[in-house]
């Protein structure tokens, strides 16, 4: 048995999924990778089949995707991975230190790569709040023992904000083990929108989330880039 299960939500990922997936090929002896596709209707799965050790079509949802991984996997530590973000190259040995010490989950901090310089800054910001409460996002690969996964009851199957979701039920756990090594995410959505309108819309959508506004109308204004 290995010892991490890397599961990958897709959908409509032909044009990076390749490249994603070789740069995750030498940690192979270690992982088994398992792709839950929501249903892409281009090539993905073509292009994935050769890298991978699992795939799988689930409802589409990135939440309930990621469930359905989960319950594939073999392995004692689970590892959320996005189809557009690259882990560091010890990223297994930092993850088994933060386990040898205790911890039952985890995070990486994480680096937008794109064109514009203030995305430095936005990433900053964005591992400094995470550092400072606990919550961690998807795009920072979120990292949990499946034993603890599996008695939460997975990732809360909502439309958006999963992820801090079930960060708030880990804190009540365990502090999440933060990992200083960044992995490196697209920044693509955030240049299509533009840098200060995304930074003010997540902002927004989380404040929304907190004072109760449903997850399904969240994912509308998040999938349109609106406020209203």
């Amino acid at each position: 048995m290995k010892k991490y299960s890397i599961i990958i939500p897709t959908l409509n990922e032909e044009s990076g999924i390749s490249d994603f997936l070789k740069s995750l090929q030498s940690l192979r002896s270690q992982c088994e990778i398992i792709i839950a596709d929501g249903g892409s209707t281009d090539k993905t799965k073509k292009l994935a089949l050769p890298y991978v050790d699992v795939f799988l079509t689930a409802k589409k949802g990135r939440a309930i995707q990621m469930n359905d991984g989960a319950k594939q996997a073999s392995s004692a530590t689970l590892i959320f991975l996005h189809a557009d973000t690259f882990l560091p190259k010890l990223a297994l040995q930092s993850i088994e230190e933060g386990m040898n010490k205790g911890y039952q989950w985890g995070r990486f901090n994480m680096q937008l790569i794109g064109q514009h310089s203030f995305l430095k800054v936005i990433s900053f910001m964005m591992n400094w709040r995470s550092k400072i409460s606990g919550i961690a996002t998807g795009d920072q690969a979120i990292f949990i023992q499946k034993s603890l996964f599996d008695e939460l009851g997975g990732y809360p199957e909502i439309a958006l904000m999963e992820d801090i979701a079930l960060s708030k039920q880990l804190k009540k756990h365990s502090a999440p083990y933060c990992i200083k090594q960044a992995v490196k995410s697209s920044a693509r959505r955030w240049e299509s929108f533009g840098l200060a309108r995304m930074v003010l819309l997540m902002w927004y959508l989380r404040l929304r989330y907190f004072l109760g506004t449903s997850p399904d109308r969240l994912v509308e204004l998040y999938r349109r880039g609106r406020f209203v």
